[in-house]
């Protein structure tokens, strides 16, 4: 490949790289926000959210179902989401700090647990039929191939 070449490569990795951190930092902020919130203030929120849109329309497909999902809330649902979603940002944030610093443990790492990610996404895709989950697997997925480029690099400019 031309120089330019990589030198976009590296960009385009970079960019992909920040974004994988702001994503992992909304996590931690999710996962703290519902540690401290009770499941009555997240269904009054929900509801107060909602209540316009399902006056004006009763069938409303999204204001339903959160408002339906927001009252079957459980007190262990809230904290297994809390822990998922603190615990994976903060592993993410963690390999987002090693890869921007350029630590070599930080490639391997990250490959096997963005892959470890997709493997459960998937799975939890064939539960939920979740659009969201497969935009972000294939993110996942091309984040994976430019931290393999980026290690093969790194790993041939560094000395032993």
């Amino acid at each position: 490949m031309k120089p330019v070449d990589e030198h976009r490569i590296h960009q385009i990795f970079e960019v992909s790289v920040w974004f994988k951190g702001a994503h992992a930092l909304i996590e931690c902020i999710g996962g703290i926000l519902l540690y401290v919130i009770t499941t009555d203030t997240i269904a009054s929120w929900v509801n107060a959210l909602t209540q316009e849109e399902l006056i004006e329309d009763p069938n409303d497909f999204i204001a339903s179902h959160l408002s339906q999902m927001a009252s079957h809330f459980s007190i262990a649902s809230k904290e297994f989401y809390a822990f998922y979603l603190l615990s994976h940002g903060l592993i993410k944030l963690a390999l987002v700090v090693g890869l921007l610093r350029g630590k070599l443990w930080s490639y391997p790492a990250s490959l096997a647990a963005l892959g470890l990610f997709m493997v459960y996404q998937v799975y939890r895709y064939s539960y939920t039929h979740s659009f969201g989950l497969l935009v972000l697997t294939v993110f996942d997925a091309a984040v994976m191939v430019l931290i393999w480029h980026e290690w093969k690099i790194v790993r041939r400019h560094k000395p032993a």
